[in-house]
């Protein structure tokens, strides 16, 4: 007689649902946001729009298991919905529900900050909706996370300046990449990988960190090692859940696009706490599957 495994905790299978352990990125993509577009990281609306990308991002993360539930009950059935842990409908509401305040802070701060909050929740929802299949969802994805740099040089400055758009585009370069290979576990060739030629954007962008100092220039060598790591794990496969590890290792890489764009700038000490956020990405990890 089969014995049913036990139910974890509801808080550790909220947080799971959420991935909240890749959080340290959308943080040092608000404090990327913010600084490139001129502002201070002392800003007393940083905290707001700390908050409000938080509830974006864990609330797009429920909403991607909710779309998700049928396709994970047959290709990941440990996930919290098709494992019964927890009910769709909650799932959706609390997605749902974290968006909506999410809007609400950033409406708080100002209209220029409320539009672009309301157009990353309406990008949110129409990826988790078409992305199964979909060939531009990584695209998708990625202007998420530009958006994020959009709304908070939107939130410190009342408008988006043109060094934060080419930056958010580097991003958005990076983020489609890591959503291809998230696709890649069934690719073994040098023809299938080659979309990853991608993560390079923000180092393209960056090479003036080169110029910056001692500092500058670590994080931007780490920001190559750390993707070439990923890759040649895509590359190789040299052990079971290679690519997995690769993934996360690249959403954890997401701080280190922000401290290498930031090191580029010569705002080293931006860059160096940006790059802490590779490191607490990394170690929330191995407590919270960030993938």
């Amino acid at each position: 007689m089969a014995i049913a495994a036990p139910k974890p905790p509801l808080v550790r299978t909220l947080l799971t649902l959420g991935r909240v352990s890749n959080l340290p990125t959308v943080w040092t993509n608000v404090l990327a946001g913010t600084v490139l577009a001129g502002g201070g990281w002392q800003d007393w609306r940083m905290p707001i729009v700390l908050a409000a990308m938080s509830l974006f991002y864990v609330g797009g993360m429920y909403l991607n298991d909710y779309f998700d539930r049928a396709i994970d009950a047959v290709e990941r059935p440990s996930r919290p919905i098709p494992s019964a842990q927890i009910s769709a409908s909650a799932v959706a509401g609390i997605g749902l529900a974290l968006l909506a305040v999410g809007i609400v802070l950033m409406a708080s701060i100002g209209l220029a900050a409320a539009l672009v909050g309301s157009a990353l929740a309406a990008v949110i929802v129409a990826y988790d909706l078409f992305h199964k299949g979909n060939p531009v969802a990584p695209i998708v994805m990625g202007l998420c996370r530009a958006l994020v740099y959009g709304g908070a040089a939107a939130a410190v400055v009342g408008h988006v300046p043109g060094a934060v758009v080419v930056a958010a585009l580097a991003l958005l370069a990076y983020v489609a990449g890591i959503t291809y290979a998230a696709r890649q576990e069934a690719v073994d060739s040098e023809g299938g990988l080659w979309p990853l030629l991608i993560l390079a954007a923000p180092m393209v962008l960056a090479l003036p960190a080169l110029r910056q100092g001692p500092t500058a220039i670590a994080m931007y060598l780490a920001l190559i090692g750390a993707s070439a790591y990923a890759v040649y794990l895509l590359w190789t496969r040299p052990f079971p859940g290679a690519v997995p590890h690769a993934v996360g290792c690249l959403i954890a890489g997401i701080s280190l696009v922000d401290a290498a764009l930031l090191a580029g700038t010569g705002a080293i000490a931006p860059a160096a706490a940006a790059g802490a956020g590779f490191a607490l990405t990394l170690l929330l990890q191995r407590v919270i599957a960030g993938t």
